[in-house]
């Protein structure tokens, strides 16, 4: 699957192939993205679809026994607990080993009972949407329907394309939100939604045929989750652009861990918790209780994508999921491989938009008595934190790379500007009628 059109020139010499590996089985290395000649692989290791780690070979050294024996090497403790876990005895498990199927009992397999509804909302991008569905279509979970919210769309493209697929698939169904704001497309999938858990996914995002196995896994972590979080592995380095998105995103790209947040235990997270952006992951790869999230309001509409603010609606929500008394499980297993910004326009635009969905999404805390004193007593540690981004992303950046001349500046622009945005998407939002598609609307329905 390819990324949006790239006008940098793709420098192959200081490129990475993003893959995966499966420990157990046969397989060889898969990827959402073609190899190109690209000088050094990033291997995803997983076994039985839980991911444990990354590697980073050479592309001389990206052999399947190789890749084996350093998979054990690093990560044999994390192989070696899922498989005791699973009931499974590794004799000899070691660098040559490579174990068989998923067992009765293995901590991939959840229970498959549970209706989910999937939620994808897009606007006017056709091509990058075709890549998006046929990956969805590849989904083995058996209870699941598909949604695609089209959002204030220019033509009826989207809506001939979910037609088409549901001839065939009656998994794929398509709403229309004529009023333009990811949070409202978000609101009118949920609206839509038949299923006990909604997950949505963004349409330049390839999910893996396992995802939504890996969400209900992270549904099952404990019984107070509302809401989970996934991996979302970097698709492609191939230039500077895609490179310095994925060391500036690092905190959900390359976590294999799980992790369970609350406000009971907030030890660990440091001093601008719950507050602090990236920590639970991104709205790429989540997911809700249905009920609990409607209950919440769903998302504010005043966040955003396709709104003043740009950004900030999924920072909002993980703290309302925490302050309303629920757990957020964050779970490698709901994996999903995203296609990033790449050239340095989209990826300008794109830090614009980060820096001012955040300081939107302070702004209405700060707006708020409830949260004002706790923000105001971390604005502090937030600058500190803030100035440090620059130094820790070069740092993960691999020599071969340099940051796009302008990134950081447009991400401060849009610090800068986001309180003022979010006031003026705050009066569009009370000034909008507030039309609304009918749940469950088929495809002719939505249209007439």
């Amino acid at each position: 699957m390819n990324a949006e059109t790239v006008s940098d020139p793709v420098s192959i010499d200081g490129a990475t192939w993003c893959c995966e590996f499966e420990v157990s089985g046969s397989r060889d290395l898969r990827a959402v993205v073609a190899q190109a000649g690209e000088p050094l692989v990033r291997v995803l290791i997983r076994i039985h679809d839980e991911p444990v780690g990354y590697l980073t070979l050479t592309r001389e050294e990206a052999t399947t026994p190789a890749i084996l024996a350093e998979a054990w090497r690093r990560f044999g403790d994390r192989i070696g607990a899922h498989l005791a876990a699973e009931g499974v005895p590794a004799p000899g498990a070691g660098p040559g080993y490579r174990p068989g199927a998923a067992a009765r009992g293995c901590p991939s397999e959840v229970d498959t009972s549970e209706h989910v509804s999937v939620i994808v909302c897009t606007r006017d991008r056709g091509e990058m949407l075709q890549d998006c569905v046929g990956r969805l279509a590849e989904i083995s979970y058996p209870r699941v329907e598909f949604i695609i919210v089209d959002n204030a769309p220019s033509d009826e493209s989207t809506e001939r394309l979910v037609s088409r697929l549901a001839l065939t698939d009656p998994r794929f169904r398509y709403v229309l939100e004529p009023r333009p704001g990811l949070s409202r497309a978000r609101n009118a999938g949920l609206a839509a939604a038949r299923g006990r858990y909604v997950a949505y996914t963004d349409d330049d995002v390839s999910v893996d045929p396992r995802w939504v196995h890996g969400v209900l896994r992270g549904f099952s972590r404990r019984p107070d989750v509302v809401c989970v979080t996934g991996l979302v592995c970097t698709a492609s380095i191939s230039n500077d652009s895609e490179a310095y998105f994925d060391a500036r995103t690092s905190s959900w790209s390359s976590r294999c861990a799980p992790a369970l947040f609350d406000l009971r235990d907030r030890s660990g997270h440091g001093a601008l918790y719950p507050y602090s952006a990236g920590i639970f992951g991104t709205g790429a790869s989540f997911a809700f209780d249905r009920d609990s999230l409607r209950a919440l309001g769903g998302f504010d509409e005043a966040l955003g994508a396709g709104t003043d603010t740009k950004g900030g609606e999924d920072l909002d929500v993980f703290v309302r999921v925490l302050t309303g008394g629920g757990a957020i499980a964050y779970e490698p297993a709901a994996l999903v491989w995203h296609h990033h910004r790449a050239d340095q326009d989209s990826l300008r635009k794109q830090m614009f938009g980060y820096g001012a969905g955040l300081a939107a999404f302070l702004t209405k805390l700060l707006a708020q008595r409830s949260t004002r004193s706790q923000i105001l007593l971390r604005l502090p540690y937030g600058v500190i934190k803030m100035a440090k981004i620059p130094f820790a992303t070069n740092q993960r950046l691999q020599a071969e790379h340099s940051a796009p001349p302008g990134a950081l500046r447009r991400e401060i622009a849009g610090l800068a500007a986001g309180p003022f945005l979010y006031a003026r998407s705050r009066r569009n939002v009370h000034a909008a009628a507030p039309p609304r598609p009918r749940a469950g609307a088929s495809v002719v329905e939505e249209r007439r």
